[in-house]
């Protein structure tokens, strides 16, 4: 087996954000605003505490690496905390900001190469600067690809205007991570946290419909898109889309049925439930399925390795999904990432 990877940990950048919090703190206390709005007070009041008593874990590197070795992960991705999309930027602002993440992501990485991998940031709001943003991360950094959200502002990722991005991102081979931040619900989840249990697979299953009904898979077969939290709702009520496909001309905008894109992509092991583990290697298939924990935060799992092995799959299939899928995937990245600036 390869060696075991986590493809879903998070990085806090704070001199990222204190940057942005001086240059626009009008648009950074209306985004507070509107998180408020879509989490409500309770659950504010609940997260930052969690966040804070992880500041360690979300930014040293040598805790980080203790903490793989009690989960036994051999290897991280490590990903920016979603709160560093910065949806609502302008655009020069949103630029400077992908690529001060991407300098800090790897940067962080490079404290120990061996163990760790990073992905960096695009301005999805902007499609026109993601080509840039994307080159400076894989090409510019050695970044094995970029994290991205479910949506920003009126960019989805069935959007005319992504094209280029999907057709670069496909010509590198480089790694998508889709990671929503937020849900467009906004306040009918403002409570029992709901704006993440059910708002995160919400978002999910959207931006891959999204993916999968414009056509984008079509298109750009050689894409490499991870989603997290299991694909959320998606690959669990994939008949559905299955059957609007068949009978629907307006959701004929795909050329196979929606079910065998899933074979398409790769999705974490966030899921929190082994039947749940089970079902999304029957629906998605063994070789697409990678381990993932959302380190550090509390939706995600402190026994990745521990809850995959318990799910009741087959050897092979465990193997696989704790480290094989993933070092193909990284694999694939590779030459594109091969001359890096420091």
């Amino acid at each position: 087996m390869s060696a075991v990877t986590d493809v879903h940990a998070h990085v806090l950048l704070p001199t990222l954000h204190a940057e942005i919090e001086r240059r626009v703190p009008e648009l950074v206390a209306e985004a507070a605003a509107l998180e408020l709005v879509r989490n409500g007070a309770a659950s504010q009041a609940v997260s930052g505490p969690m966040v804070g008593a992880r500041i360690p874990r979300l930014t040293d590197v040598a805790v980080r690496l203790a903490q793989m070795d009690a989960q036994g992960v051999d290897r991280q991705w490590v990903s920016a905390s979603p709160n560093h999309f910065y949806p609502w930027a302008p655009e020069g602002l949103a630029v400077w900001a992908a690529m001060e993440a991407n300098r800090l992501v790897a940067a962080h990485v490079a404290q120990a190469p061996d163990r760790l991998v990073g992905l960096g940031l695009v301005p999805l709001q902007h499609p026109s600067r993601m080509v840039e943003s994307l080159d400076d991360a894989v090409l510019g950094r050695g970044l094995a690809g970029v994290e991205i959200s479910s949506f920003a502002g009126d960019v989805e990722l069935s959007d005319p205007r992504l094209e280029d991005f999907w057709a670069r991102a496909a010509a590198l081979r480089c790694v998508v991570f889709l990671h929503p931040f937020g849900c467009s619900l906004d306040e009918r989840l403002d409570r029992f946290y709901l704006a993440n249990t059910v708002g995160q697979p919400v978002e999910n299953a959207v931006a891959i419909s999204h993916l999968i009904f414009a056509g984008v898979l079509d298109r750009h077969p050689d894409l490499r898109i991870v989603a997290a939290h299991g694909g959320g709702y998606l690959p669990t009520v994939i008949g559905r889309s299955d059957h609007a496909w068949r009978v629907r001309p307006d959701a004929h905008g795909c050329r196979d049925l929606p079910s065998s894109y899933l074979r398409r992509m790769w999705f974490d092991t966030v899921v929190h439930d082994p039947v749940a583990l089970q079902r999304l290697v029957e629906s998605v298939g063994s070789s697409q399925v990678v381990l993932g924990s959302d380190y550090p935060f509390d939706m995600g799992s402190e026994d990745p390795v521990g809850e995959v092995r318990a799910a009741g799959l087959p050897d092979e299939v465990v193997d696989r999904i704790l480290g094989d899928n993933a070092a193909a995937l990284l694999a694939a990245t590779e030459p594109a990432r091969g001359g890096v600036r420091g």
